[in-house]
């Protein structure tokens, strides 16, 4: 427990919180406990969506509703947490089941994502609003989340409210062999190039293009 709470740089007075926050299902059934960590899970994901929503109202002040709740989306996602909970080395903390350790449930995305929202509401209980509130926005503060954020839904209203056309994207560079290309493309509005970026599919590098014009667009 105590390298847990290393981890996550939280300490807890009552341990029990912890104790519960990591406690599958499974492990409460096959050990005869009468807790395990539902409950909790159930707060942690309505803290980190409070908190999550906090954080994207004030660092995009002139963003829709609809990017935001978008941009929400993506960041709340079990793909984002599982990432979180890896990072955090999760997997290795959580009490199973011996049948759920023998199918892979240390790996498993729900059991580490659910896990992991376990976490920030025993934090929640534990420390307060604006210490797990701290804790959620560090973590993503602390990232690169370009796979996370839709810059390029973000430029289109942009453009869109201030031109009513769409932004272009084009290719202006394939590079590499075939298993391991790399593309460079430009976004324009009215023939005039606002970003230009890179990425191993054309995906990312249109998303990599559409934030460096988002970038120059709000200096």
């Amino acid at each position: 427990m105590d390298k847990l709470e290393s981890i996550l740089g939280v300490d807890f007075s009552n341990k029990n919180l912890l104790l519960e926050a990591i406690t599958h299902k499974s492990y409460a059934i096959e050990s005869n406990k009468n807790y395990w960590n539902e409950r909790m899970e159930f707060l942690g994901d309505s803290v980190l969506s409070c908190v999550i929503a906090d954080y994207l109202y004030t660092i995009y002040p002139d963003s829709t509703e609809g990017h935001l709740s978008r941009v929400k989306s993506q960041f709340v996602s079990r793909q984002t947490l599982t990432r979180w909970a890896k990072d955090l080395n999760l997997g290795k903390f959580i009490l199973l089941s011996k049948g759920e350790e023998q199918t892979g449930g240390r790996e498993r995305e729900s059991i580490l994502a659910n896990a992991l929202e376990s976490i920030l509401g025993a934090i929640y209980l534990e420390k307060g609003y604006l210490v797990v509130k701290k804790f959620i926005v560090n973590h993503f503060s602390s990232k690169e989340h370009v796979t996370d954020i839709d810059y390029k839904s973000k430029l289109q209203e942009m453009i869109q409210a201030k031109h009513k056309i769409l932004p272009i994207y084009a290719v202006v560079d394939e590079s590499g062999p075939e298993h391991e290309k790399s593309f460079v493309i430009e976004v324009s509005v009215k023939n005039k190039v606002l970003g230009k970026g890179r990425g191993k599919t054309k995906k990312e590098a249109e998303q990599q293009s559409a934030k460096q014009a988002l970038d120059s667009l709000l200096k």
